[in-house]
């Protein structure tokens, strides 16, 4: 009997052998729960072969596999590269990886990215991401695909965060509510577009062109966004008479930059509470579009961005290798070329009344759409998918004849769109309807919001019937029936809606944090003078005291508001018991102007 187990016996120890060798050749973090930080060290030396290219006596070429069976390939292309190296350096090398496992490098369904030291520090100051979709994806813009370029302003090293599990470039991973791991954070620039390398015309322009983010007061975050899109001509599939663009183009082409801006924003943080937990917290945000303006001759040169000539061969369309320039507004032209050449038909705002937009762009936008219409493309304010369901207050200039400039009104002592003919404020009081980073993407359902959309919502509508550019008319429906109980009148009670305009585009952070400042202390003093008109009309406001504690600014501008309103309603109540018609119009006009004196004994 101990005879015949001895082959079953051996069979075991070889395969647990084997086994465990395998385990030990893998590297570690390989599909464990932890994050993917890094490329993955290879895991057998004897697989990596090495190519001198220029003939000088060093490799030029690292040759592996990743993952057990993906072919990559690394490009030195800052001479350094040795031969007993595991891998390429992220300082001014490429690293190419054929996921298709087709012989081809940077063709379809593959990943590429290339780091460029432009001032020989040894720190890379970009880094480009080149993830190509299908090349079945044709006439459009292709969601599958990555065209991202990093441009590292402030030099923290951080880049692109890539999933080395999944060899994924994965720009909206993040720890916490907005913590995200792309380099969102601090002063930075970002050009990105949905569209395979090999599909567009000129790689130096993009669509996000650029994307930058702003860090005013040196604690490494964010407090202002600017975003400008070039919206690019796309080859139709319909069989419609493409562009005239296309004439000089190959067939093979089907996006084509204009190089124009008709697409801009400015986002603000303007309480500057951004922090630990709440990395990105954005409040307000203003958009303009239109023509735009030009931008084809905002050419910058980059040294090193040019990767080495006698490495093109291996690559399906070597045409972002062969760069040495990109034609984008930089971050010291974009916010004066918005305002200064933008040629504008529209301007839209957005104010996030419940402060829980994570997002790294923007508070989205609402649409000037259907005002009860609910949920992602329904044609309502929160189409935009993006956009918090309810929450949000939108503004719409339909003509830009406000330029984008703001101001304080009389009506609710918040800031408003100069030039809006109409508003909306979707009440989410509680932040119940929490938006958070807003879902959309892993680990939320793919193209899901984060949160449940409500079944009803408060609306206040605001309008602007003397077209003088400030609201004249609030109407309100607390009760989430979509009917309108109350509308009040500027102009019938006789009360000056003009407030103080506020020109966005003479406005530095420190400006906007001020008008924001100057709101909060009048909202908080118009609550605290609601206070003392209602004791002298003996009406009790400690059920209120959750709200006399503010620990924030943004909670002073909130609980200011809402101390002011409920109290006003309150006394309101109080007048029309007494049927105190006189009382009543007397407390109209306190609340509507702001001067709450109208009213003390």
């Amino acid at each position: 009997m101990k005879h015949k187990n001895i082959p079953l016996i051996l069979l075991i120890l070889f395969s647990t052998v084997t086994y465990n060798l395998y385990a030990q050749q893998k590297y570690w973090n390989e599909h464990t729960q932890l994050t993917p930080w890094r490329f993955p060290l290879t895991a057998d030396k004897t697989g990596l072969t090495y190519e001198d290219l220029t003939g000088d006596g060093t490799p030029d070429i690292i040759r592996a596999f990743v993952l057990d069976s993906i072919p990559v390939m690394w490009i030195d292309d800052d001479g350094d590269m040795k031969y007993d190296d595991l891998e390429g350096d992220t300082d001014n090398d490429c690293l190419l990886i054929d996921l298709n496992k087709d012989g081809i490098f940077g063709g379809p369904k593959d990943l590429c990215i290339d780091w460029v030291d432009t001032d020989e520090d040894g720190i890379a100051d970009m880094q480009l991401v080149i993830y190509n979709g299908s090349a079945d994806a044709r006439c459009g813009y292709d969601w599958d695909s990555d065209f991202i370029i990093v441009i590292d302003i402030e030099k923290d090293d951080i880049k692109s965060f890539i999933d080395w599990n999944q060899l994924l470039p994965l720009c909206w991973e993040h720890s916490g509510h907005s913590n995200f791991f792309q380099d969102y954070h601090g002063n930075t620039l970002l050009l990105k577009m949905h569209s395979s390398s090999f599909r567009v015309a000129d790689t130096r322009f993009n669509c996000e062109n650029p994307f930058i983010f702003y860090d005013h007061d040196n604690d490494d975050l964010t407090e202002i966004s600017v975003r400008l899109m070039d919206i690019p001509h796309v080859r139709p599939c319909n069989g419609d008479t493409p562009h005239e663009t296309f004439r000089k183009v190959s067939d093979e082409i089907d996006v084509v930059y204009s190089g124009r801006i008709p697409w801009a924003s400015i986002s603000w943080d303007v309480d500057n509470d951004n922090g630990q937990g709440n990395e990105f917290d954005f409040d307000m945000t203003v958009h303009f579009y239109g023509k735009g303006f030009d931008y084809s001759d905002q050419i910058h040169k980059f040294k090193n961005l040019r990767g080495l000539p006698e490495a093109d061969r291996y690559i399906y369309d070597p045409r972002w290798r062969q760069m040495s320039e990109l034609i984008y507004p930089d971050e010291k032209v974009a916010y004066n070329m918005i305002f200064r050449k933008g040629k504008w038909d529209y301007c839209w705002f957005v104010f996030d009344e419940d402060d829980d937009c994570n997002r790294w762009e923007r508070v989205e936008f609402y649409y000037p759409y259907d005002l009860f219409k609910v949920g992602a493309t329904q044609g309502g304010l929160d189409s935009h998918k993006q956009a918090d369901a309810a929450g949000d207050r939108g503004e719409f200039d339909q003509d830009n004849s406000g330029k984008g400039r703001l101001y304080l009104s009389p009506i609710d002592g918040k800031i408003h769109l100069f030039g809006a003919e109409w508003g909306a404020w979707r009440i989410d009081q509680n932040a119940k309807c929490f938006q958070g980073y807003g879902g959309l993407y892993p680990p939320g359902e793919k193209e899901q919001r984060l949160h449940k959309d409500p079944e009803s919502f408060a609306t206040v509508k605001y309008t602007d019937t003397d077209n003088n550019g400030f609201f004249d008319l609030i109407e309100y429906d607390l009760n989430g029936d979509r009917i309108f109980e109350e509308h009040v009148s500027l102009l019938e009670l006789n009360i000056d809606d003009s407030g103080m305009i506020y020109d966005t585009s003479e406005m530095k952070y420190e400006d906007v944090k001020a008008l924001f400042d100057i709101c909060t202390n009048g909202m908080w003093e118009r609550g605290q003078d609601a206070i003392e008109v209602a004791g002298q009309y003996n009406l009790n406001t400690s059920w209120y005291s959750f709200w006399k504690q503010p620990h924030t600014p943004f909670e002073r501008y909130s609980y200011g508001y809402w101390l002011n309103f409920y109290i006003y309603k309150d006394l309101c109540h109080l007048a029309e018991l007494n049927k105190d018609t006189k009382m009543r119009k007397r407390l109209d006009k306190a609340y509507y102007s702001g001067n709450w004196k109208e009213v003390l004994k």
